[in-house]
């Protein structure tokens, strides 16, 4: 006999429920174990809940099925949670005071980590050393850009990372320097991959990363995430991941894809493949396994190293970091292995090189079931959208990434009408791809009622007081749930595990404190979620102060 058949049934009703699924609406819901038993009329609830059923009476409480985030850094998230938050800092000098502020009141801390800048904070969008070196000179200093594309270094930092005025660009990367040829303090791309990162990585321990695990968790819990989709996974993350699954405290279901770095060398890139393929072979749970991989193709429009079909707007371009001929055959071998591929492509040249790697795999690899990836497509040009729906390619786009208090200085370096089509969620859904909508956290916040504001509205969650970012790409509240619900866990093929509210699926879903279908939608930014249920658990309540 089915172990949940023992168990009593907990029936939900007095609830109004968006299902995300054929069937929109209904009343009631009934779990029994992690699972859905039921989901519609409150009569039939009742019968299949049973005499004995423990009832919740929520009320007339709206009930989404829980936020699937289709982009996001998890453990990263959790880390930037403990740095200095330089967002909306907005000049020089207000990252100068609050980078000072964090070392005065933590004067044991041997170096001073920091998030959150933009490159429209910085006179020409340029920062050096000296300015960090301003605010604190005699301690090691690690800014990382919004995008986390580009990192800046004082001069502390930039010995201690071992990087001087002779050290070379890996390619796809760049070093910074000045006119002298010194190095400015500014790395990005493969430069901050290869040279910073493992520095930063060697800092940290495994219970430092158990410990920003624990923090996204209960962030997650607490603005309704119920799965996430890791978009960069390593070795130690993957630990760390894997540690909490066996001790039972994930409370998020997270699908991985693995991050593949260019080596330069065809073998080289195959390894990661196969180490990839591993782990998605040998070891799947319901809260954790790996579904592909990712690779980053371009870099971002905001630091200019986003690869353009035409320079931006001061005459320069950027070159793709995988050029076709480099990608295809990795794309090719890890849709031959069953592997799902996520590519990074912001700029409409990198665009066509991840739609070029997929048709390449079609054709090598012939007709399969595969759900690849684009992530971001910021700018894009009409005829490849047509190209990656007749792909059957998914459009994984970030609403947070088109709030207009963050849109100044994309818009200005494009400078031109590529700012009037930036974002443009529903040509894909009309071109028949399916849309997925994430935050990419920690380079925006991971909240995901904030988020469907901007995709409802296009204006800024930040400062509603804008103006909308090119508002006839809003997309209908209802729809913006479903691309972040049931499209998202479709996309990292979880459809089986949740996204929707029906019979089999396991019980994640959240009940929040109005009804936001028929409230305005600015209501969405002050929207509580009152309880978070997870595979029939209740892992936040706040109603009985419960975050676990």
């Amino acid at each position: 006999m089915d172990k949940d058949a023992k168990m009593p049934a907990h029936l939900y009703r007095n609830a109004r429920i968006f299902t995300s699924g054929q069937r929109a609406w209904a009343e009631s819901l009934v779990v029994v174990g992690e699972r859905l038993a039921y989901v519609g009329d409150g009569a039939t609830a009742a019968r299949v809940a049973g005499p004995d059923a423990l009832i919740h009476d929520l009320d007339g409480a709206t009930v989404l099925p829980g936020f699937v985030d289709g982009h996001a850094h998890v453990v990263g998230t959790g880390e930037a949670a403990a740095q200095v938050d330089l967002w909306g800092a907005n000049t020089v000098q207000e990252i100068q005071r609050r980078i000072r502020t964090w070392t005065r009141e933590n004067p044991g801390a041997p170096r001073v980590l920091a998030t959150g800048w933009k490159h429209g904070d910085i006179p020409g969008g340029m920062p050096d050393r000296g300015m960090l070196d301003a605010a604190v000179a005699d301690r090691p200093v690690y800014a990382q850009a919004y995008d986390f594309h580009s990192i800046w270094l004082n001069s502390a930092a930039l010995a201690e990372a071992g990087i001087d005025d002779t050290t070379a660009s890996p390619p796809g990367g760049t070093i910074h320097r000045d006119e002298r040829g010194a190095a400015t303090g500014l790395v990005d791309e493969t430069a901050m991959h290869h040279l910073v990162w493992p520095v930063l990585d060697g800092f940290a321990s495994d219970s430092d990363r158990d410990e920003a695990l624990a923090v996204v968790l209960g962030a997650y819990a607490e603005s309704g995430i119920v799965g996430s989709t890791e978009m960069a996974l390593g070795e130690d993350d993957y630990e760390a991941m894997r540690r909490a699954d066996e001790a039972g405290t994930l409370t998020t279901r997270i699908a991985a894809f693995w991050r593949v770095q260019p080596t330069g060398d065809k073998g080289g890139n195959f390894a990661q493949v196969e180490r990839a393929l591993e782990l998605a072979t040998h070891r799947s749970t319901p809260f954790l396994r790996v579904t592909g991989i990712k690779v980053m193709v371009d870099g971002t429009v905001d630091g200019c190293t986003a690869s353009l079909g035409k320079p931006y707007v001061n005459g320069t371009n950027a070159d793709p970091i995988w050029s076709l001929a480099e990608l295809a055959p990795v794309v090719a071998a890890a849709d031959a292995a069953g592997l799902q591929v996520a590519m990074h492509a912001i700029g409409d040249e990198a665009i066509r090189v991840a739609i070029g790697a997929v048709e390449h795999a079609v054709a090598l690899n012939g007709p399969r079931n595969r759900r690849h990836r684009v992530e971001h497509l910021e700018v894009v040009d009409p005829a490849d959208i047509d190209r990656l729906a007749a792909l059957g390619i998914t459009a994984s786009m970030q609403p947070v990434h088109a709030d207009p208090a963050i849109q100044e200085n994309w818009r200005r370096v494009l400078g031109d009408e590529r700012v009037d089509r930036g974002f443009p969620w529903p040509e894909m859904t009309d071109a028949g791809a399916t849309l997925v909508l994430g935050t990419d956290s920690p380079t925006s916040p991971h909240a995901p009622l904030p988020n469907m504001f901007i995709a409802a509205t296009r204006r800024s969650a930040l400062d509603p007081s804008l103006p909308a970012n090119v508002a006839r790409y809003a997309l209908p509240l209802a729809n913006a749930i479903v691309h972040a619900t049931r499209d998202a866990a479709w996309a990292s093929r979880s459809e089986h595990l949740h996204g929707r509210l029906a019979e089999g699926l396991y019980a994640d879903f959240i009940v929040l404190d109005r009804d936001i279908f028929t409230r305005p939608l600015e209501e969405l930014l002050d929207t509580r979620v009152l309880r978070t249920v997870v595979g029939g658990r209740v892992v936040h309540d706040a109603r009985q102060g419960v975050n676990r």
